[in-house]
This record gives C-alpha cells, sequence and structure tokens, in this order.
C-alpha cells in the first residue's frame, strides 16, 4: 500500500512564507515525476509544480519566483518552499507522484490526502 502523507500547511499572513513536505511510503520501485497541486473553492484542481527524478521542474505561472520544489530522492520526499504569500493561493493542496511498486509494474499516479492553506490577514 502506497501512501502519499502531506505536512506544513496552516494559516499565514499575505507576504508570508511557508513550506510543504510530502512523504512517499510503502512498497515502492521507484518514483518518476513529483508535484503539487491546489483546489481554491469552486474552482478546478490546477499544477502549481513538478519536479522530475534529475531535478527537472515546471511551475505554473502564477507562482514562478516565489514557489520552489524540490526533492530527497534518498527519503522519496518532495518540498515546496511557498514565499511571498497572497489571498489568490489559498487552496488545498495535493502531493502526486507517479511511481512504480514493482519493476514490472506500470507507472501509477498516487495523491495525498490534501492539506489546506490559507493566506489571510
Amino acid at each position: 500500500q502506497v501512501q502519499l502523507v502531506e505536512s506544513g500547511g496552516g494559516l499565514v499572513q499575505p507576504g508570508g512564507s511557508l513550506r510543504l513536505s510530502c512523504a512517499a511510503s510503502g512498497s515502492i520501485f521507484s518514483i518518476g515525476t513529483m508535484g503539487w497541486y491546489r483546489q481554491a473553492p469552486g474552482k478546478q484542481r490546477e499544477l502549481v509544480a513538478v519536479i522530475g527524478y534529475g531535478g527537472s521542474t515546471n511551475y505554473a505561472d502564477s507562482v514562478k519566483g516565489r514557489f520552489t520544489i524540490s526533492r530527497d530522492n534518498a527519503k522519496n520526499t518532495v518540498y515546496r518552499q511557498m514565499n511571498s504569500l497572497k489571498p489568490e493561493d489559498t487552496a488545498v493542496y495535493y502531493c502526486n507522484a507517479v511511481l512504480k511498486v514493482t519493476i514490472t509494474a506500470r507507472r501509477t499516479e498516487y495523491w495525498g490526502q490534501g492539506t489546506q492553506v490559507t493566506v489571510s490577514s
């Protein structure tokens, strides 16, 4: 059973910072792309940032220059540092990973349970 466990959400004032982490655990052979998505009330889930196994990254235009995604492959963990937070960053943030549970298994997408980030004064 594979689990993605997120931590680090909460309430922060505009202009503040938060660091989120997501650890993958369970029977895992290899992990490819890891990333973060978010869903604000009344909106569709959208990509925030993704990172490949080798460290290549892709960011949504709305967070470029403010968010930084990184990963520790030895710990099967992905991080996101969020700076200069804005009220429009308020959303539930979901961790995502594409991984294989065995050498012969197909790549499968897994999601974390989501963590709330609220930016408000």
